[in-house]
């Protein structure tokens, strides 16, 4: 694993924006996709990354099964008013699109599950099509763990052939942010390849009819099934919340309301108590840091690195945000990387239930946020030989 410097290809933001990464920098000036370094990993470290994914998806699946038919929902801190819907959408084997896991990783120790983002993970126009078109212009020889988009036409292949789309149109729903509404456009092609009817549409502009109890698009037309880029917690909080619970039985949700169960952060304490000493895991307690010197407390519910705080024996490091209200886990602390003053996170992509491809964020900082860059990667067929 290595972080090797380059000069950024001329009239690189026309190059990116072309290809739906229009939000290349941030309005500050300072670039959020940065292509004057990128990470090359050995094909053995890709495959130790692609089967601690795989081996860590089997391992969440185990622990919703454990929360859900155990009754611990409330336990990991999810609201009483969709408890049924969850449990309805587990029984009735709703099927998930996609998800990311960020993992900790320095080409040393086996992978580390830092968190699972399971319900509206992000980064996929980066992932899938940005930097695989920098491999294609740089390196077209090598070659980049990146089937992500492939998969994702597969996984709508299979949903449609499987009859878990409902209707005869899937709706891909957002807020008004030019990073997701690129991020939802980007999905809408994959759909469309896959063979599907698709239409985008804001959050703001679907509505409820309360005759029929249905939701509806601007011409009134029912919605039966729908992609969100919109968190369940925010969904459950709008004022419709208590619709989309009730609705949760009589139109597809994608990701379906069980994924709040894993992108819930009280799920890392229940995957620990479950399989302590897992190789892919990190010490995480519900009840505080315990017996350890060196850990990290993140709320149960936060994005974009909010909330966090990092504790040692010598500092304490926080950040700032707006989910400081939740309740909080306690993660042991493990040392990212240092390359040239970069600490990288892997975010690894899981689609269909398979493991498909890998992006690179970079912070300055040991908190990773929404200023941190991200750098393509790319590997080569040669064995470490470890």
């Amino acid at each position: 694993m290595k972080r090797i410097s380059i000069a950024p290809r001329d009239n690189w933001q026309h190059t990116v924006a072309s290809q739906g990464l229009t939000y290349h920098t941030d309005p500050d000036g300072y670039p959020y996709w940065n292509e004057s370094a990128y990470y090359e990993f050995t094909s053995d470290e890709v495959d130790v990354l692609y089967d601690a994914t795989v081996e860590l998806y089997e391992r969440c699946l185990d622990a919703a099964k454990y929360v859900i038919e155990g009754n611990r929902l409330g336990q990991i801190g999810l609201p009483v008013e969709a408890h049924d819907a969850i449990r309805w959408s587990w029984q009735n084997r709703e099927r998930s699109l996609y998800g990311r896991f960020d993992l900790a990783y320095n080409g040393i120790d086996p992978p580390k599950m830092l968190e699972f983002n399971a319900d509206t993970p992000t980064s996929l126009v980066e992932g899938a099509v940005a930097q695989w078109y920098w491999l294609q212009d740089r390196f077209p020889k090598s070659d980049q763990f990146n089937t992500i988009w492939e998969e994702l036409v597969a996984a709508w292949q299979l949903m449609k052939a499987e009859g878990a789309i409902m209707g005869h149109t899937v709706y891909f729903a957002t807020c008004r942010s030019e990073e997701d509404w690129m991020t939802i456009t980007m999905l809408q092609e994959t759909a469309h390849e896959a063979g599907l009817a698709t239409k985008t549409i804001h959050m703001d502009e679907i509505g409820w009819d309360p005759r029929q109890r249905v939701f509806v698009d601007l011409e009134s037309n029912t919605i039966q099934s729908i992609f969100k880029l919109y968190p369940w917690e925010w969904l459950l909080k709008d004022q419709f919340g208590s619709q989309a619970i009730e609705s949760v039985k009589i139109m597809q949700w994608i990701e379906p309301i069980w994924k709040f169960v894993l992108s819930c952060k009280g799920i890392l304490p229940v995957l620990w108590e479950l399989f302590p000493d897992h190789p892919n895991l990190l010490p995480c307690y519900a009840d505080g840091p315990r017996d350890m010197p060196r850990y990290v407390s993140k709320p149960i519910i936060s994005r974009e690195g909010q909330n966090v705080s990092i504790h040692t024996p010598m500092s304490t490091t926080d950040s700032e945000g707006r989910y400081g209200g939740y309740p909080r886990i306690f993660q042991q602390l493990f040392d990212l990387p240092s390359f040239d003053g970069g600490h990288p996170v892997i975010g690894s992509w899981i689609v269909g239930g398979k493991a498909c491809g890998m992006g690179v964020r970079e912070s300055q900082g040991l908190i990773t946020d929404n200023g941190s860059f991200y750098l393509p990667h790319l590997f080569n067929h040669v064995s470490s030989g470890l």
